[in-house]
């Protein structure tokens, strides 16, 4: 295995631009890639930009006639089919649609190919994460399901036992739909309450069909959980399914919409919390799945506080050299930030609550607290399935 980690990146990414005033601005991309660099990470890392998916790929996810809708909305936006969930609010269809989902879920399953060969100790794709996209839909800011093309492909390359772990503030409801019957994938979504967000998915109850019952995971936490409930969330549950699963491969899915300062959503988790779980994440791969780690972007619509340094924080992790929250941010990024955004970029790569305070569930729990009734309501549901104690 090569020592190095693998970002993958092609300018061309920034394509996936759903219009003025949409939420998901490609700006966070760029600026993400402009920090990773002047932070001088590139040094670290192989960067590649990988091809397109093919229709084979896309079709190991997307039904062939939906492929096909993407592919005429792209051609002509105006002709979107809406039944397709194209041409809406939250989805619409602009020129090159197809060309730039497809780019973006190329660059996710290269990844994913790298680390199951060998040919790379990590790999990254921040512009990827889009869990929403169903097997015949669009939906939720996303076209095609890049996420679920990696675990496709990486099931179609002879892996047995993936593990998806997303810790966006949504639900990541398309992955789960897509392996939902299929026991060789472990689904864990934290996400904040469908009482209160879209989807409206990933109830605790919901935990697999079939011979796969039991291999869909989800923590439903109560809107305003901040750092250390969601932290405490994710140990109360993460680690012991990995540890009975036994991975080969962990993909993480890391939207920086859990965010305090997020538009979107209600949790309260800083960037500090975020580096906390993401370095989680890195260390569970190498303690259950030696050391294969896909990590995908997702959500995040603070686009230039926090996006930028939630991913930054990523790729120097996979990179093997963390950065230092306390890191003062280079003021050449910064007046690239006020140039592009005519807004003011943040001083350091921290929120000032570095190190997060937290505490173990083998500590014991309140069963009158808020949190830790989600996190019993994910257990009970799931744990006896896998043989674990509640």
């Amino acid at each position: 295995m090569s020592g190095r980690a693998q970002l993958m990146w092609d300018e061309a990414v920034t394509g996936y631009d759903f219009g003025a005033g949409h939420p998901m601005d490609p700006v966070r991309l760029e600026l993400t890639r402009r920090l990773v660099g002047a932070l001088g990470l590139d040094r670290e890392l192989e960067v590649v930009a990988a091809r397109p998916a093919g229709e084979s790929t896309l079709r190991l996810v997307h039904r062939e006639d939906y492929i096909d809708a993407v592919k005429a909305a792209s051609a002509d936006p105006r002709s979107a089919d809406g039944s397709y969930g194209l041409g809406t609010v939250d989805d619409p269809a602009f020129a090159g649609m197809h060309e730039a989902s497809a780019l973006i879920a190329g660059q996710s399953v290269a990844a994913a190919e790298a680390v199951w060969r060998g040919d790379a100790a990590h790999a990254v794709n921040f512009a990827g994460g889009l869990h929403h996209a169903m097997p015949g839909g669009a939906a939720g800011f996303c076209v095609y399901n890049d996420a679920a093309l990696a675990i496709a492909r990486l099931l179609e390359l002879g892996a047995e036992r993936v593990a998806y772990v997303d810790v966006d503030v949504h639900h990541g409801d398309g992955v789960q739909a897509a392996f939902w019957e299929d026991p060789r994938v472990l689904t864990i979504s934290l996400h904040e309450h469908p009482r209160t967000l879209f989807p409206q998915t990933g109830w605790p109850q919901e935990t697999g069909a079939g011979a796969a019952e039991g291999t869909a995971v989800n923590v439903a936490l109560p809107a305003g959980t901040g750092d250390a409930g969601w932290v405490r969330a994710f140990h109360a549950v993460v680690p012991e399914l990995l540890a009975e699963f036994r991975p080969q491969v962990v993909v993480s899915q890391h939207g920086a919409d859990t965010h305090f300062e997020d538009p979107l959503a209600h949790l309260a988790v800083s960037l500090d919390a975020q580096r906390a779980v993401q370095t989680a994440c890195h260390e569970l791969a190498h303690e259950h799945a030696e050391g294969k780690w896909v990590a995908l972007g997702g959500g995040g619509y603070a686009v230039v506080d926090v996006v930028p340094r939630s991913w930054t924080h990523l790729v120097g992790i996979a990179a093997g050299r963390p950065v230092d929250p306390e890191t003062v941010i280079p003021e050449g990024w910064r007046q690239e930030v006020f140039a592009r955004t005519r807004q003011l970029g943040p001083l350091r790569m921290t929120d000032g609550r570095w190190p997060v305070a937290w505490s173990a569930w083998e500590e014991g729990y309140d069963p009158a607290d808020r949190l830790d009734q989600a996190v019993l309501a994910t257990r009970r549901a799931v744990f006896p399935l896998r043989g674990l104690l509640v």
